[in-house]
């Protein structure tokens, strides 16, 4: 079982930005999904477990920034310029396979408890 431990999230003004960080207790390929009322689980973000392969969403892709920090195992999501569609439950995910980042909610193998994202217009 891996554990993961969020970070809270928060409430902010469109245009401004948070940082979502999630702490694993090993080194895997780990992401970030979002779960916007009315809406299916979305794909946000991940990265491999080297560092060196990331994907985004699309309407993410330049606002979004994912990250880690492999000597603490821990993943961070940078959102910058955020937009009211933003809001959302967030999920810390980890992945045991290998390769690319995978983008199906079935290839992520463990979830975390989520955090609340608010943007207000």
């Amino acid at each position: 079982q891996v554990q993961l431990v969020e970070s809270e999230g928060g409430l902010v003004q469109t245009g401004g930005s948070l940082r979502l960080s999630c702490a694993a207790d090993g080194r895997y390929t780990m992401g970030w999904w979002r779960l916007r009322p009315g809406k299916d689980r979305e794909f946000v973000a991940g990265v491999r477990w080297s560092g060196y392969d990331a994907a985004y969403m699309d309407s993410v892709r330049g606002r979004f920034t994912i990250s880690r920090d492999n000597a603490n195992n821990t993943v961070y999501l940078q959102m910058n310029n955020l937009k009211p569609e933003d809001t959302a439950v967030y999920y810390c995910t980890v992945t045991l396979r290998m390769g690319a980042v995978p983008t199906a909610p079935s290839q992520w193998d463990y979830w975390g408890q989520g955090t609340r994202v608010t943007v207000t217009s």
